[in-house]
């Protein structure tokens, strides 16, 4: 099975995409999409990088980080910017009829590193052993590894 995961962001959004076969784990790919310019040209960028991607690499699945709100940092705009470019991601799956799924951070990090509220030093290290990576991958690009990781093991 390989497996999209992307980590949502409005100026930065993680990518990463992975083959499975049982347990034995292929990465393929990883990056981010760095956006620059108006709030509307960031929101087209990622939807034309997400189309570009899911076009070259053909997964049979689509993970995506669900959006949450951070109890020590309760900004409303932030979270309506975050949903804006999960909807750029949805709707640039959606329309090449790609299966998406979403888990939440807490999800994700329960999964791959067996507490909720692992750091993402220990993200990026469970990113890094699961994969077998001889170096880090970018931060977004760790946490879409792992939510590509996360759906794995929830389907095998």
């Amino acid at each position: 099975m390989k497996i999209l995961g992307i980590d949502p962001g409005s100026i930065i959004t993680g990518f990463g995409v992975i083959d499975v076969d049982k347990l034995k784990f292929n990465y393929i790919t990883s990056g981010s999409i760095k956006t620059k310019g108006d709030f509307v040209n960031r929101i087209a960028i990622i939807f034309l990088e997400i189309q570009k991607i899911i076009i070259k690499h053909n997964p049979d699945v689509v993970v995506i980080e669900r959006i949450f709100m951070r109890p020590d940092r309760p900004n409303p705009e932030s979270s309506i910017k975050l949903g804006h470019a999960r909807g750029a991601i949805i709707s640039a799956a959606a329309i090449n009829n790609f299966k998406i799924i979403e888990y939440s951070p807490n999800q994700i990090k329960k999964t791959l590193v067996g507490k909720g509220h692992a750091s993402k030093d220990q993200v990026v290290f469970m990113v890094c052993k699961t994969l077998k990576l001889n170096k880090n991958p970018q931060t977004d690009a760790a946490d879409a590894l792992a939510g590509a990781i996360c759906h794995a093991y929830h389907c095998i």
